[in-house]
Formats: C-alpha cells, sequence, structure tokens
C-alpha cells in the first residue's frame, strides 16, 4: 500500500500531539505502521485498552479465554506459560474450534503444573500417560492443553490436558490431518532430573478427549525443537531450531499421515556457500563462514540427508553445520503458505538475526520435485524477505502464522530489558511490507506467542505467555483482500 507524504506526516504529528512527542515507542510503532517506505497501514492506528491488556485497532476487541490458574473441565489447572497453538475445525460445528496449546514449562523453576504439585492427582488422573517423571515422582510440567470453543457463545466448552510429561514444548505445527505436532526446546536427561532424553516431537490429536499417548518422533530428530510447518500438498514436514547456530530442517515421512513410520530427516544447504552463516551479525565479519546478505537476496537450495539423528551429545547441528547446512541464528516460528496462483512458499523467524541481532524473516520457497529424485532439476530458493534494524519497527519475531488473506502474523517475543520494551503483534504482507496488529499493554509486558486463525478466519486466537492469557481477537479482517 503507498501512502502519501502527507498521510505519514499527519498521522506523525497526530501521534505527537496525543502522547506527548515521539520519545515513547509505543508511539514509534504507530508512526511506523504508516511508514512510506517499509510500512502499510490496512487497520489503522492502535486504540488504547482501558483494562490496560491489549492495544487494538478501531472496531476490533479481545475476549480472555483462559487465565493460567483457571481450573479446567477435566479438574486440573490450566499450567502456565502458554506458548504455541493451533486452531482445527470441529467436525459439523462450523462455530467451534478446538484450540491445542503448548505450556513451555520444565519442572526446573517456579511454575504453575496441572496437578498444583498434588503426587496423588498426578497419578489418578494420568496413570502411564506421562512421558516422563521428574524425579521419579510428579509428570514433567510441559505438556498441551486442548480447549473446545464456543464462537457464538463466546465461551470454552470444554478444556483438558491432553499431552504429559513431556518438557518445554514451545511452539509446533498443525497438520493437515488434525493433529498438533509439539515440540520439545530442551536437550535435558538424566542429568538434570529426568528419567528420559527429551528434545522431541509429538504428536497430539485435536479431537483427543483426554490424554494422548506420549510417543516421541525419534526419527525427526532430537534437537533444540521449536516449530513445525507441513506443506499440505507434498506432505513435507519443517522444522526450526532455537539456538544461535540453528538448521533450517525438513522431514520426508515414510507414510502420508503416519509420522510413527519414521522417514528421513535432512538440512537445508545454500549452493555455493557451504556452511552459510546467513545472521549478518558484525561480529562474524571474520569468519570465513559468514557473507553479508541483503533484504530480497535469494540463493538456490539443496538438501542433505542427516546421521544418528537421536543426536545422544545433542550435537545435531553442529554435525550437520560441518558437512555444508546453512546456519541461521534462534530459528522460531514457521508458517506454510500456498498462494492463489499454486506458489508454496514456507517463512521462518531467525529471531536472533541482523547486525542488531533483532530478528531475520526467511521465505523458502520449495522445488515443484520437492523431496522426490527430480528435486535439483529446479531447486528450492531461499530469501531474505526482511531484517529489523529498529527495535520499534520490530523485535525478536517469534511464532509466525498464515492470515487468511495471506499476509504473515508475527509474534514478538522480546525480554531484552530495557525499560522501554513493548511486545506488538504484526503483520507482513508477501512483499514485505510490516503492520502493526496488536500491542501487550500488560504491565508484566510477556511475549505473544501461538497467533493462529480459527477455521473460519473469523477469528484471531492468541497467547500472552506471562502472566498466561489465551485470547479471541475479533474485529473486520475482511477489510483485507487476499494478496496474489
Amino acid at each position: 500500500m503507498k501512502v502519501s507524504r502527507r498521510h505519514f506526516l499527519r498521522n506523525a504529528s497526530a501521534a505527537a500531539v496525543a502522547f506527548g512527542g515521539l520519545a515513547s515507542p509505543w508511539v514509534r510503532s504507530q508512526v511506523y505502521a504508516v511508514d512510506p517506505e517499509y510500512g502499510a497501514d490496512p487497520f489503522g492506528q492502535l486504540v488504547r485498552d482501558p483494562a490496560g491488556l491489549l492495544n487494538l485497532p478501531t472496531d476490533f476487541s479481545y475476549r480472555i479465554l483462559s487465565r493460567t490458574g483457571d481450573r479446567m473441565s477435566d479438574g486440573l489447572i490450566t499450567p502456565s506459560a502458554p506458548d504455541g497453538m493451533a486452531a482445527f475445525p470441529v467436525p459439523g460445528r462450523k462455530h467451534k474450534s478446538f484450540l491445542v496449546r503448548n505450556h513451555e514449562l520444565d519442572s526446573l523453576g517456579p511454575e504453575m503444573d496441572a496437578f498444583d504439585g498434588d503426587l496423588k492427582r498426578a497419578k489418578k488422573h494420568v496413570g502411564g500417560k506421562a512421558y516422563d517423571l521428574y524425579q521419579e515422582r510428579l509428570p514433567v510440567n510441559g505438556g498441551t492443553t486442548t480447549l473446545l470453543y464456543d464462537h457464538q457463545k463466546g465461551t470454552i466448552e470444554r478444556s483438558h490436558l491432553s499431552l504429559a510429561g513431556t518438557a518445554r514444548n514451545c511452539a509446533g505445527g498443525a497438520t493437515p490431518w488434525g493433529s498438533w505436532l509439539s515440540c520439545e526446546e530442551t536437550l535435558v536427561t538424566q542429568a538434570q532430573g529426568f528419567g528420559r532424553e527429551h528434545g522431541y516431537v509429538f504428536e497430539v490429536s485435536s479431537t483427543a478427549t483426554g490424554l494422548v499417548d506420549p510417543v516421541p518422533l525419534t526419527d525427526m530428530g532430537r534437537f533444540v525443537h521449536e516449530a513445525a510447518a507441513v506443506d499440505s500438498e507434498s506432505g513435507v514436514i519443517y522444522m526450526t531450531e532455537d539456538y544461535d547456530h540453528a538448521l533450517f530442517y525438513r522431514f520426508l515421512p515414510n507414510e502420508h499421515q503416519r509420522l510413527v513410520a519414521g522417514g528421513t530427516l535432512q538440512a537445508l544447504v545454500i549452493e555455493e556457500w557451504p556452511s552459510a552463516l546467513t545472521r549478518n551479525w558484525q561480529e562474524d565479519v571474520d569468519d570465513q563462514n559468514a557473507r553479508p546478505v541483503s533484504i530480497g537476496q535469494s540463493f538456490r537450495c539443496r538438501w542433505m540427508d542427516l546421521e544418528n539423528v537421536t543426536s545422544p551429545d545433542g550435537d545435531l547441528s553442529a554435525r550437520g553445520a560441518e558437512k555444508g547446512a546453512a546456519r541461521f541464528c534462534r530459528c522460531e516460528g514457521v508458517a506454510f503458505a500456498q498462494r492463489p496462483d499454486g506458489q508454496r512458499e514456507i517463512f521462518f523467524a531467525a529471531t536472533g538475526g541482523g547486525p542488531k541481532h533483532i530478528g531475520q524473516i526467511w521465505r523458502y520457497r520449495p522445488s515443484e520435485h520437492e523431496g522426490t529424485e527430480r528435486e535439483q532439476e529446479s531447486p528450492g530458493e531461499l530469501t531474505l524477505m526482511y531484517e529489523s534494524r529498529d527495535r520499534s519497527l520490530m523485535e525478536s519475531c517469534d511464532n509466525l502464522a498464515i492470515a487468511p488473506w495471506g499476509d504473515l502474523i508475527i509474534c514478538e517475543d522480546s525480554y531484552s530489558g530495557q525499560p522501554d520494551m513493548v511486545n506488538y503483534i504484526r503483520g507482513m504482507t508477501p512483499q514485505g511490507r510490516v503492520y502493526t496488529l496488536a500491542m501487550n499493554a500488560h504491565p508484566e509486558k510477556g511475549e505473544f506467542c501461538g497467533a493462529c486463525f480459527s477455521p473460519d478466519g473469523s477469528t484471531l486466537f492468541v497467547n500472552i505467555q506471562r502472566p498466561g492469557f489465551t485470547l479471541a481477537i475479533t474485529g473486520p479482517w475482511h477489510r483485507i483482500r487476499p494478496s496474489a
């Protein structure tokens, strides 16, 4: 959207008058929403929330669906640290959605678990369906909860624990067959008091009415998993890793819709740039594997098989980089999009990338023969879509989602410690233009995570991890037409 200089100055002046100048990050973000160079303004400026929780554009509103500590309908307590999340259709009930929600907990800190520390309650409820016990007692605190939400009534109809005994379930991804891939963002082992190794992906059916069997999908690798996205056409699963020298992974399943049957784990390699270091850090200037990457620059890619993917030593990414895999800085959110013309795209966030260490957004366009022997006839292409140079424009991009109109929805996850730090939900058009959708106005300034749209596109669900809210945002989403 092209914005005139007059439009930009009028909005900037109005913000300065209303809020006493441009010193505050909240005001800077609003001016950026109509930045004529890189910004867009599809929904207009944010309006202050009288309740002090969520600032949204005019005509938008939110509802709190769940809070950390709420009693669920299965009698357990809503655990703390809600993170990645996906919304699924309810068969025969268009006005309802299933929400499957991660909890980024690992029993190592002050956390609220589902059992309120009650061993008897845990044993009674979980039985043998906990993947692991911490110090041979309570189930490890991580896992998932599932909510059944009625859009017409604006109420939670049912809520329950759906995966137990896993650790630091950070993000994940929805599958086209109606399940949630819950990812462990940790490599903890017996050395930290756990009974088993962690760092795996677990599958949770959205329709499960109780705890699922906690089966680690070992062929998908043991590493610091963050998120996953499934290409609905090819069935290939793309995965990210939250690590300073992260790889970008893909998994080729042996059987469609049956991940327990195993498959092949691979890492992305940039052609003619082996062991590429892509993060654009000034500190990497003397590294022979580092090159500057410009916004809009593209690279041809290939994929490399990985060995010993259960990685007892936790060195999967290091071994991959030694053999030529590209490295990114803290890969977090990943999302799959299919354009009206059939073009498939996978976006992923490198949260610590860029010279200011505050974030990059990458796009991978798969080969028309992705995952087959003919792939190198038309290799996949990697492009740096966006890189933030200013905290007020975007800081610490994390979880990603695709909006019904085709834009990328970006959750900010900043814990910079700066007194003016604020987390936002941003939008990015396919052309790389950024706008602001929401601001966390809560005094704890927690990260946004788990953004996802309801199957009918009417509602944007999102979590604020601390102190722990799950929100439903509604409004005139129809103002945006699908992007080409």
